[in-house]
């Protein structure tokens, strides 16, 4: 029995897509694990899940189109054609790719959670109070004065923060 080339090419779609789930799968547990140690709020793990499943798509596509045979060469054009264009229109809205990108880091990085005293420490105007909410582009904090205080979370990764003993 000889097998041909697209038998193997299907083959290996499907292991590249058996693969993607699994991936997948793993990288949603992951998530989950640490939104649960971190105490994230449901929303914030679920717009990490989607951003992570975008990049899971697009490079599992990418292997996809290898395997069938597209041209690296068409295959570079057409990537580096896409990179600019988006890196265009992304420049001009730089602050919102900033601010997806910097809450993904306060996801899993930053010591602060739902539910902290902390003092944003600015030269100008320090930030004092609880964190009620961080979403993907403000973080909001709700100040000893009851005042409900929003910041990017781009300015928020860049700012100094003291986190305060909860009582």
């Amino acid at each position: 029995m000889e097998i041909n080339t697209t038998h193997i090419k299907l083959i290996e779609t499907a292991v590249l897509i058996v693969a993607y789930i699994v991936i997948k799968i793993v990288a949603s547990k992951t998530i989950e694990k640490v939104g649960k140690k971190f105490l994230y709020h449901k929303s914030r793990i679920k717009i990490v899940k989607k951003i992570v499943n975008v990049l899971l798509f697009f490079i599992i596509s990418g292997f996809i189109l290898f395997v069938w045979g597209v041209e690296q060469s068409e295959l570079v054009v057409f990537i580096s054609s896409f990179l600019t264009v988006m890196g265009i229109a992304l420049f001009a809205q730089w602050s919102i790719v900033s601010n997806i990108t910097s809450a993904v880091i306060i996801f899993f990085n930053h010591p602060v959670k739902i539910g902290d005293s902390i003092v944003v420490l600015d030269k100008d105007y320090q930030v004092e109070g609880k964190i009620s909410d961080i979403g993907m582009f403000f973080m909001i904090i709700k100040s000893t004065e009851g005042e409900q205080i929003s910041i990017p979370t781009n300015v928020f990764m860049n700012k100094m923060v003291k986190k305060k003993n909860n009582e």
